[in-house]
């Protein structure tokens, strides 16, 4: 029997296997931010550990940067970032703590006011650091960001932080496999993210619990390395562990050249292996999902979860008509929330506030395609507009 991508990417990273008990999986590349690692460091220092691998560790200064910081712009150098701007003290200390923690350690950082500094799921990839086959890890749900690369991307825990830190291994039990697939052509003004709300909105913020999920199809095959990364960060909406997409010529275009990417022969040597990441014909998934991007139209949440979802083009449900008790007590809940009128056209909605950016939406593609929206038209004077550049580079794509 053949093989799915995911269990592709994961035999090939087992160091340790007995009957039992969980696999041991060697780790290519661990992402670090200041929120979720300053127990594991401390866990080190206790026990008197030191990094096993710092070469395949990598540390930004990610959660707690100020949003309006950005117009002072150094040249690399340890710690060359001032943290004067980060008011909170509970974030500073982070900050300060995961400064100390990569100095003593020997991990690289990328602090505010570096050239690179940015979210991590944005570093990674604009790096060339994220690549297809690799096994990647961080303390951070989105990661599964990275699998849109063919990688087996996935969040851990601070302890789970700490033994990666201290072996470059991790324990885990395999995830089962779900493909999502999803044929067609994308209609205008239709995009990734519409195409994993309706996943949520048909599978549920439960669905993909336990699962790696492996989006195919022509409408997948379609969409840019941005689209690809927006729907495997979205993963985790639907309860998944990690999302992935086959590498193809899109994958290998965006990666070539980056600063981290092979070179020469080293390259070929790469692209042949990458190309073998698909799933067998005769490969057998756990579970399978397909959904028809020729029927797909813009798609917005009207509650407080990426499942309460619904076409553009619906009015908002009345609770009354959800037979399940779960989900009819939560749709009266969220409508109570959100301040919202069973049978409202959702066109009709007043928009107050428009947020782009942050790990899903964030990168260079995101923002221009907002641009041409935008441009030649004038700004509704009661909407109020927050942008969030994923990294700095996004933040100033073009040379000083």
């Amino acid at each position: 029997m053949g093989q799915t991508l995911a269990e592709k990417v994961w035999d090939a990273h087992i160091v340790h296997a007995a009957e039992g008990e969980p696999d041991l999986l060697y780790i290519d590349l661990h992402l670090v931010h200041e929120v979720t690692s300053p127990q594991a460091f401390e866990g080190l220092r206790l026990t008197n550990r030191k990094v096993r691998r710092p070469d395949l560790t990598l540390a930004t200064e990610d959660h707690n940067v100020p949003t309006e910081f950005g117009s002072r712009i150094m040249p690399r150098g340890p710690f060359i970032g001032s943290n004067l701007l980060i008011n909170d003290p509970v974030s500073r200390l982070q900050v300060d703590t995961l400064r100390a923690n990569c100095e003593e350690f020997g991990v690289p950082l990328y602090p505010m006011g570096d050239l690179e500094q940015g979210i991590v799921h944005v570093v990674g990839p604009q790096l060339g650091l994220t690549q297809p086959g690799m096994t990647i890890v961080c303390g951070d749900s989105h990661t599964s960001t990275h699998g849109a690369f063919g990688a087996l991307a996935f969040g851990i825990g601070t302890s789970e932080v700490e033994h990666v830190l201290a072996t470059q291994t991790l324990p885990l039990k395999q995830f089962k496999t779900m493909a999502i697939t999803v044929e067609g052509t994308l209609a205008a003004g239709v995009t990734a993210k519409d195409i994993v709300l309706a996943v949520i909105a048909k599978i549920g913020t439960g669905g993909g619990q336990g699962y790696v999920l492996e989006y195919r199809g022509a409408a997948i095959r379609a969409l840019s390395m941005e689209g690809r990364m927006t729907i495997c960060n979205m993963s985790i909406e639907a309860g998944a562990r990690a999302g992935m997409i086959a590498p193809d010529a899109t994958t290998f275009a965006y990666v070539e050249g980056r600063e981290h990417a092979p070179k020469g022969a080293e390259w070929d040597k790469a692209v042949a292996y990458w190309s073998s990441l698909t799933t067998d014909d005769d490969a057998v998934f756990d579970a399978e999902v397909i959904i028809d991007a020729d029927a797909l139209t813009p798609f917005v949440t009207w509650g407080t979860n990426p499942g309460q979802g619904l076409p553009l083009s619906a009015s908002v449900p009345d609770p009354e008509l959800i037979g399940d008790d779960n989900e009819r007590s939560a749709a009266e809940r969220a409508l109570e929330y959100m301040g919202l009128t069973a049978g409202t056209p959702l066109r009709e909605i007043h928009v107050d506030t428009v947020f782009l950016g942050s790990c899903t939406n964030g990168r260079i593609e995101d923002l221009r395609a907002a641009a041409d929206i935008l441009r030649g038209r004038r700004i509704d004077p009661t909407l109020r507009m927050l942008v969030v550049p994923g990294s700095m580079p996004t933040w100033m794509p073009e040379p000083m």
